[in-house]
């Protein structure tokens, strides 16, 4: 039994989500292996945490010990700066060390009555077995003797210890430092740490991000409201549960011209899920199209090269289920790679050349593509009625291209809007962002007046290129005269570069600015 082995308590409602999440999430074994698995190594991640030191202890322990360096580092000091902050240090470690004290006396109590706790269960579990064997024995005596003594007594016991657990707890306002039950939490978590998959309870910060998702993807996306809002709508249903759950979590078919985003919103996407822009699996589409290609997303055949190499897409999913997986530029793939698209759009799933079910219901599926961006580059801002009429006769050209029953399987079909220059105006901010990030290392900071940054967006906008050119004109007219001056020794380390412009290049100049205190 896993509850006397660990010495923890297993909630049922542990059990039940073990069995279901570990059906829904854990393609790849069988039940009830995986199920029992879980709950294994949740309970035995809980007695791990039971023995070791509560968070809350520790930190305060690790704060004090930071503070008793400094507080040694400062008694040499004789300025009147690095006694009021001796005199803070020393006010800090008062308080903490009673906070400590407080801590340390509840987890040695909390912990003395689980061990009496774990005990009372083991002998409560053998009790049970010596009467089982009474009764099978037919020592009526003794088996009535177990079952309304012995059993009683260790029934109240353990009772009078819950009590006792309670009663500390409430001591401190109803928090405890030690947990001791299995609930469907711990389960979640250890799905969460097998799979990738983020299917633990939404906390408090999550929810935030996932009612602000289109903010955080407009901070890298600039002008695509609506490929924005379809993207964010299809991640808030798949992580409320109101998703379809055999197919993935959602799909898109990003059309418009080169340079206006379709790409840089997966990216962001992949970033402000995953935190991470490399949950993103990139699939350049121009590199599967003959027929022999196709094979790479799946794996070659038993006895041909690669076979042991498994498939690019689902060797890349089966190690991170949940992630964005781009198809670049679709139009330019060989027919067969949409027959693949349909088994993955339709079920949720692909079985690759070993014979393993790759599980995509996790994924969301952006297939991007150029068709149609004559007609988007007809477009001028402002007239909605235009645009209309130019994203039918898009949709009119991609329907030329793709087959009825792969369109009809995708979740929505996104036509992007071509960039302005008041669009690349925020672009130029955008990036500007990621150059200071970069200057940040040497605490330079990147001031531009407004009349700069009008002038890189006039010299990097191209109707017909987007974006693109932006970033080499900011390389060319900032980075580069910028990374001169550094190496000549014009602008140093703690200071500030104003960038002006009034009539041909830019204008630079340096001036020093405060050192950052060291906190």
């Amino acid at each position: 039994r896993y509850e006397v082995h660990h010495g923890v308590r297993i909630k049922d409602s542990a059990l039940v989500a073990a069995a279901v999440l570990s059906s829904r999430y854990i393609s790849d074994r069988f039940l009830p292996d995986k199920a029992i698995d879980l709950v294994d190594e949740a309970a035995a991640r809980l007695r791990t945490e039971i023995d070791s030191m509560p968070v809350e202890l520790d930190e305060t322990m690790r704060r004090i010990m930071q503070l008793e360096i400094e507080r040694q580092g400062l008694k040499k000091e004789t300025d009147e700066a690095s006694r009021e902050r001796l005199r803070k240090i020393e006010d800090e470690l008062a308080e903490l060390a009673v906070q400590a004290d407080k801590l340390r006396s509840q987890w040695d109590e909390e912990k003395k009555i689980i061990t009496e706790l774990r005990q009372i269960q083991q002998q409560i579990e053998e009790t049970k077995i010596q009467m089982e064997q009474a009764e099978r024995a037919y020592d009526l005596n003794r088996a009535a003797e177990l079952r309304y003594g012995r059993l009683v007594e260790l029934e109240k016991r353990r009772k009078d210890a819950e009590e006792q657990l309670a009663d500390v707890a409430r001591q401190r306002g109803g928090e405890r430092l030690i947990k001791e039950e299995v609930d469907e939490e711990d389960i979640a978590q250890v799905v969460s740490r097998w799979t990738g998959i983020p299917v633990s309870k939404l906390l408090e910060g999550e929810v935030q991000k996932l009612l602000h998702l289109e903010e955080e993807l407009h901070k890298r996306v600039v002008g695509q409201d609506e490929a924005v809002q379809a993207v964010a709508e299809a991640v808030r249903r798949a992580r409320s549960g109101l998703k379809d759950p055999n197919r993935p979590i959602g799909s898109f078919i990003f059309l418009g011209p080169t340079g206006v985003g379709k790409t840089e919103l997966a990216r962001a996407l992949a970033e402000t899920l995953f935190d991470d822009e490399r949950a993103l699996i990139r699939l350049d589409m121009s590199e599967y199209m003959e027929k022999h290609t196709v094979a790479r997303l799946i794996g070659a055949p038993p006895g041909y090269v690669g076979y042991e190499e498994g498939g690019q897409l689902t060797e890349a999913v089966r190690r991170k289920p949940y992630s964005v997986i781009l198809f670049d530029e679709i139009e330019k793939a060989h027919l067969d790679v949409f027959n693949i698209l349909l088994q993955i759009l339709d079920d949720g799933r692909l079985t690759d050349s070993h014979g393993r079910t790759v599980d995509f219901k996790n994924t969301i599926i952006i297939m991007t593509s150029n068709i149609g961006s004559h007609l988007i580059l007809e477009y001028r801002s402002g007239d909605e009625e235009r645009y209309e009429q130019i994203k039918e006769a898009v949709l009119n050209e991609m329907r030329k291209y793709f087959r009825p029953e792969f369109l009809n399987r995708v979740d929505e079909v996104v036509v992007f809007h071509p960039l302005t220059e008041e669009h690349l105006k925020q672009i130029v901010e955008i990036q500007l962002r990621r150059v200071q990030a970069r200057l940040d290392e040497r605490h330079i900071e990147l001031a531009l007046t407004d009349a700069a940054k009008a002038h890189l967006a006039r010299a990097g906008y191209d109707p017909v290129y987007g974006a693109r050119p932006l970033k080499r004109t900011i390389q060319r007219e900032v980075e580069t005269p910028l990374a001169r001056l550094i190496l000549q020794g014009e602008v140093q380390d703690n200071s500030t570069v104003v960038v002006d412009y009034k009539a041909g290049p830019l204008s630079f100049s340096a001036e020093p600015r405060m050192a950052p205190v060291e906190s």
